[in-house]
Formats: structure tokens, C-alpha cells, sequence
């Protein structure tokens, strides 16, 4: 490798969503941009979050010198406390940005050995022979920057992720001067987020969503919920302004979404002003009328705080006839099954419910540039070479061919995927060179493994602790069982007291099933998992092993 050229190695995000992770090295010099987690598909069984493979990191991490983060979110930063045990090195990033980082670090027992530094919009940072400047951007989270690096070689602009919102509801507004003052002065090359090239026009502004929210508010005719990403402070400021303007009070309920309302309030993020908050304890006895709750769960994940409450199994929060819910997030593809069978669950209950779709005004806006948006960045930066990222790779291939047919880019276009570094020359050439190792970690329970397909890490858990399947027989129309269930085991029964071990099993899954409502018995996904998470549970406690659950059940 050349000692005067500069590399960048993309470790994640392109060809897929999440992961995001860029290395830039010049001479002995590395700077890691990024360090996201992506959510297993569903074929991952038992696998809890997917991060990148940092094995070229490891192999160089005497050149490390610094993580630079550009928000908040968790493809983003998920992947910081697993990293950060390789690769003990300095962390910039803006405050919300650190604070849930903090939070992260502090769960994961690593927040007192961690070297965090703040920044803010407009601050540089020297690190080794890289500059960067942080440049304010857009996004459906707060504290958001643009990386503007200076390289021996030239400047390289990193976007993160970004739409450009001409109206913020923090009244920060995207840094279109500061884009267009590096575009005069001469871009190397520019890595620009690909996410929503699909769509055409203008990605609305943040503040769109307030008609419809103000008009749903006030036809509700009783209590409201209100379900969003935890991280979109915007959206939970917008929500908490209206309730407070019609007389209502608020509620928040959902880990995720009680930490980052308190992260925010601190930070001084977020104005909830005083006597404005409903007590989770208090939430089932208030008045419904005078009532909006902010909840977790927008995506239907098992036993999140939207699933529970759907299926009315939430300790704190029960809907009702009459109740409007208003799902205010993206349905992520890949989740509709799960998100359209809790829409029916509400349905059930009579809940009036409003989700993403319809003619009328928004109720959720996207976080990431359409196809405008990217031609404006195009245009303002003007780099002598583009490279698309953070997408699929239809999403990377549609917004290289806007790139050229625009013509704003006075060198190359060039499609790269992860693990497929590049090289820029002292003289200006940017050349593709041979991958690098690259893929993704599995992370199970928080202990990390590694494994190169899913096929070789279903064996591995199987030959270790092997298989259980509960096999349960419910009746189809009065959710009762029928007989005991049948446990079958492979490589798992213990030798001495496997029977007694076996016969409690049979206790648990009949408990869980009978301890379940009706709505959740009708639900073969939900009373699966309740079976798998309770099972999991009680073999591990007995047996100290975490054999592969595979719950079926027979409809009679």
C-alpha cells in the first residue's frame, strides 16, 4: 500500500441496509466512520443483532485512531460497545449522539474505559493526517452531521444519512453553505446515502406531519397512542406540542422510548414542560379523554411494548373501543406480516387506527433525501468522483445512473460494495483494488460468533446443545389444549434427572399457554415466542444449556 495514497474501505452498508461502517487510511493512519448493527432476518434463528466483521480493523488496529459517528441511530452506533473491546480508540460525535452511545457503553460495563469526545456542527477535528469538519444535516433524528475530511490527497464528504428539511423543527437547518463551499474549493470524492432513490420529488418536511396528527388528535374521541421510532425526537415533539394544545397530558411507555424521551429531556433536546406528564403507574386510571401515550413497538417486534398492548398484555396500557392508535413510522419491508397482524389485533378492540398510506396529509415522513434532494447535493458538491452508499445494490446502481446522467461529476461514478475498497493517488486517480475481508458477525446473547453462513451456525448450536421441540395441540376455536404436550429432544436430554427436567418442561409450556389471552392464543407467531423465551428460560436455569427451541403447534 502506497504511503501516499488514501483508501477507503467500505466495511458494511452498501448491498444491504444497516451495518453502516467505513474505514479511511492514509499511510499508517486509520479512521473508522460509523459502526452500525443491522437486525437479523429471519432465518438467523437465535441470533439477536448482525455487525459488521472487523477482522481488516483488527489486523491494522495499531493504525486505528479514531471512530467518527454521525448520528444516532442504531445502524449507525449499535455495533460500538461490540468494537470497542478490539479497538480501544477515542469516539467522536455530536452530544445526543454519545448520550445513547453512553447509555450503550454503560450496559455493556465499558463506559469508564471509553474515551468520548463532543462535538458540534462547524467543529473540526484533527485526527492524524485527517480534518474533519462537522457539517449540520437533516434526518428523522436529532444531532445529525456530514463528514467534510481533508486528506493529503483532497477532501472526501461523507453525507451520513440526510434529507434536506427546509423547515426542522429545531429550526437547524441543513448546512447547504457549507456543501456548496467545499463544491467551490474541490471535492475528491463524495459518499452520498442512497436509501430513498426510489422516490421521486421532494422528501416532505418533518414539520408535514402536524396537519393530519392536530386533525386525528382532535376527532379522537378518547384515549390516543401514538407509536414512532424512539429515536425521532422531532416526531415526540411535535406529538407532546399538540396533546399539551388541545388540553391532553402525555404518557410514555416502552424502554426504548422512556430512555431516549429522558436522554433528550436532559440534553435539553426535548421540552416537556412541567405537570405535563402522566405517571406510568397512573396511565390505566386516567382520564382516556385528556390522555396521548408515546409507545415502543412501531415495527411489531415479539413482546415489544406495541405487540403487548395489541393483544391487551401490557402491565401499564390497555386500549379499548373507541381508542385511536396512530402508527407514525415507515413499515420497514419485511416487517408487514407482523405489523399488519397487530393492526388486526387493534381492529378486534375496535381501536380507530391510522397507518402510513391513504391520499390525506402524512402521518409519517421519511428521514432520508429523495431523488431531488440527492441531485441538489449532486449539484452543490460537484465531486471529481461519486460513490453511492448505505442501500441495496439496486438503490447504489439507481443512484450512480442519476449521478451521470446529471453530469455533475467531473471524474467517475463507481459502484462499490462492501468489503471493496478504493484508492485515491497522490496524482488524483481513484482505482478499485482487491476486497478486503468483510461480512458480518453474529451476535447471540451478547456473546459474539462468528459465522460464515447460517447453515454451519445452526450445526454448531445443535452439536453443542442440541434441539427441543415442544409440540403443543390447541383447539383452533376455543384456544384450550388438548392433551399434554409432547417434548421431543435431540442432543439435549440430559443423563440423570432428564425425565424430571422434561416433565417440568411439559408444566412451563402449559402454564404459559394457559397464563396467555385468547387473542394471543388465536396468534400462532406471538404464543410461539411466549413458548420459546419462557422454555429458553427454565433449560437454561436447569441445565445451564441453550438448546434450539423450536415450538410447533397443531391447529385441531
Amino acid at each position: 500500500m502506497s504511503k501516499s495514497s488514501l483508501w477507503a474501505i467500505p466495511l458494511g452498508g452498501l448491498g444491504e441496509f444497516g451495518m453502516n461502517m467505513m474505514a479511511l487510511r492514509y499511510g499508517d493512519d486509520i479512521i473508522v466512520i460509523d459502526a452500525g448493527l443491522m437486525f437479523p432476518e429471519q432465518e438467523l434463528l437465535g441470533v439477536d443483532i448482525v455487525i459488521p466483521d472487523i477482522t481488516y480493523l483488527k489486523q491494522n488496529k495499531h493504525m486505528v485512531r479514531a471512530i467518527v459517528l454521525t448520528h444516532a441511530h442504531e445502524d449507525h452506533i449499535g455495533a460500538v460497545p461490540y468494537i470497542l473491546g478490539d479497538l480501544d480508540v477515542p469516539i467522536y460525535g455530536t452530544e445526543f449522539t454519545l448520550a445513547l452511545v453512553r447509555k450503550k457503553l454503560e450496559e455493556h460495563a465499558l463506559l469508564d474505559a471509553a474515551h468520548l469526545h463532543e462535538v458540534t456542527p462547524g467543529d473540526t477535528s484533527t485526527i492524524g493526517p485527517f480534518r474533519v469538519e462537522y457539517l449540520n444535516v437533516t434526518h428523522s433524528t436529532i444531532d445529525c452531521v456530514a463528514l467534510a475530511i481533508r486528506t493529503p490527497v483532497g477532501v472526501v464528504i461523507h453525507t451520513g444519512d440526510y434529507k434536506i428539511d427546509p423547515t426542522p423543527v429545531d429550526g437547524k437547518p441543513f448546512d447547504l453553505h457549507a456543501f456548496a463551499r467545499y463544491g467551490q474549493e474541490g471535492v475528491l470524492a463524495l459518499f452520498a446515502d442512497s436509501t430513498n432513490v426510489e422516490r421521486p420529488g421532494f422528501t416532505p418536511s418533518e414539520r408535514a406531519v402536524v396537519v393530519r396528527l392536530e386533525e386525528l388528535f382532535r376527532a379522537a374521541p378518547e384515549k390516543i397512542v401514538v407509536s414512532c421510532f424512539a429515536s425521532s425526537i422531532h416526531r415526540i415533539q411535535q406529538v407532546i406540542d399538540i396533546a399539551l394544545s388541545l388540553g391532553r397530558k402525555v404518557g410514555f411507555v416502552g424502554r426504548s422510548m422512556v430512555d431516549n424521551v429522558e436522554i433528550a429531556h436532559e440534553l435539553g433536546k426535548l421540552r416537556v414542560p412541567d405537570g405535563s406528564v402522566v405517571r406510568p403507574q397512573d396511565l390505566r386510571t386516567f382520564d382516556p379523554r385528556k390522555l396521548v401515550v408515546l409507545v415502543s413497538g412501531s415495527q411489531a417486534e415479539p413482546l415489544s411494548a406495541l405487540s403487548r398492548i395489541s393483544v391487551d398484555n401490557h402491565r401499564l396500557l390497555s386500549v379499548a373501543e373507541n381508542d385511536t392508535l396512530i402508527l407514525s413510522a415507515r413499515i420497514i419491508p419485511g416487517n408487514e406480516k407482523a405489523i399488519f397482524r397487530m393492526i388486526d389485533h387493534l381492529f378486534r378492540r375496535r381501536v380507530l387506527v391510522y397507518y402510513e398510506g391513504g391520499r390525506s396529509a402524512p402521518i409519517h415522513v421519511s428521514g432520508h433525501a429523495s431523488q431531488e434532494e440527492m441531485k441538489i447535493l449532486l449539484q452543490l458538491v460537484r465531486p471529481k468522483y461519486f460513490f453511492p452508499i448505505h442501500g441495496e445494490y439496486r438503490q447504489l446502481f439507481q443512484q450512480a445512473a442519476l449521478a451521470e446522467q446529471m453530469g455533475a461529476v467531473s471524474g467517475q461514478v463507481h459502484l462499490l460494495e462492501s468489503g471493496h475498497p478504493v484508492e485515491f493517488t497522490a496524482d488524483g486517480r481513484a482505482i478499485l483494488r482487491e476486497p478486503v475481508p468483510a461480512g458480518r458477525v453474529m451476535v447471540d446473547s451478547g456473546s459474539l460468533e462468528e459465522v460464515e453462513d447460517v447453515v454451519i451456525r445452526d450445526r454448531k448450536h445443535l452439536s453443542e446443545d442440541g434441539v427441543v421441540v415442544p409440540i403443543i395441540a390447541i383447539d383452533k376455536h376455543t384456544g384450550r389444549i388438548e392433551v399434554s404436550p409432547e417434548i421431543v429432544t435431540r442432543g439435549f436430554l440430559p443423563s440423570d434427572d432428564g425425565q424430571a427436567v422434561l416433565g417440568e418442561a411439559r408444566q412451563v409450556v402449559l402454564r404459559t399457554v394457559e397464563q396467555s389471552t385468547d387473542e394471543e392464543k388465536m396468534d400462532w407467531s406471538v404464543i410461539k415466542e411466549k413458548i420459546r423465551v419462557d422454555l429458553k428460560r427454565y433449560l437454561n436455569k436447569q441445565t445451564s444449556k441453550r438448546p434450539l427451541i423450536l415450538p410447533v403447534i397443531l391447529e385441531v
